[in-house]
């Protein structure tokens, strides 16, 4: 069934005693904005962890499939596409700029049609053999931390090493010291966009959307590592217009959910810190608040 209305949702989730979001160009530190001190989790990541859900409880199946994953040739996922509508011949040729040809809008149809994450989030599939371009539906910010977190850095040590040599070296001793970093607790609030107009290109649908609210709910549950310590879901809030277009601002629905401390300066360790004001009083016409989870 298609969508015929526009959502925008909060999405509110805490780590403890982990690191929801390394920065590979600073040693893996957690994410943060240094005019503020608030933590930080990227779109990507977000979408990592939706993209590895919908893979788990779908068996990469179609029309299922995730189109960004570990380890993935695109280019490979866009020959199937070709050979999919029936036109594998036009792969032939060396010009991979123009493969394709009339075609592209059939295989950029069968690529929505299959994966899951294209159809979503969209995805630029011009890289050699060409399947298009698509614009998602679903958009999702940045996550930014509620109060300011600190990172913490952990010497670590493995009883053991890696080669002979080391061994050698350390006298049979065989210690590798190493390093973590960890924030004692912080809660994350994200903001995401449902466009029911993107949506009727790409072909997401009621089934699709309630998938994507599972997965927003449950995607910490099955992402467990020591390095992310305890992440959870705590607050999923979904406004529904009863309009494509929207019946308020997305702002002025996001001001709605505000979390906050139950003391005022405190130093925040757990959930049970925070009160998570909702303000469901007085919503816009044609505007209903749906808590998913919360």
């Amino acid at each position: 069934m298609a969508l015929n209305n526009r959502y925008d949702f909060v999405l509110l989730f805490d780590v403890k005693d982990g690191n929801p979001n390394g920065d590979p160009d600073a040693g893996n530190l957690p994410r943060v904005d240094a005019e503020t001190g608030k933590g930080l989790v990227t779109d990507v990541a977000l979408k990592r962890k939706v993209r590895n859900f919908i893979g788990l409880v779908k068996g990469e199946q179609p029309p299922f499939e995730i189109y960004i994953k570990e380890k993935a040739v695109l280019n490979n996922q866009h020959k199937r596409a070709y050979v999919g509508i029936g036109k594998p011949e036009l792969l032939e040729g060396d010009d991979k700029k123009r493969k394709g040809g009339d075609a592209v809008d059939e295989a950029r149809q069968w690529m929505c049609r299959n994966f899951y994450d294209v159809r979503a989030f969209g995805a630029v599939m011009s890289t050699g053999i060409n399947c298009g371009q698509v614009r998602g539906p679903i958009q999702l910010t940045f996550a930014r931390s509620v109060d300011p977190i600190v990172a913490l850095e952990h010497s670590i040590t493995r009883m053991a090493v890696a080669t002979e040599a080391e061994a050698e070296k350390q006298s049979g001793d065989n210690r590798t010291m190493g390093r973590k970093f960890t924030i004692p607790y912080g809660l994350y609030a994200a903001h995401g966009f449902v466009s029911s107009f993107l949506a009727k290109q790409t072909g997401f649908d009621e089934s699709d959307l309630e998938l994507l609210w599972q997965a927003l709910g449950q995607m910490f549950e099955h992402d467990r590592s020591a390095a992310r310590g305890e992440m959870s879901t705590r607050g999923l809030y979904v406004f529904k217009h009863d309009s494509e277009l929207g019946n308020a601002p997305a702002h002025s629905l996001f001001d709605r959910i505000q979390p906050k401390l139950k003391n005022e300066g405190s130093v925040p360790r757990d959930f049970g810190d925070y009160n998570i004001m909702v303000d469901e009083t007085a919503l816009p016409q044609g505007v209903i608040l749906k808590k998913i989870v919360g």
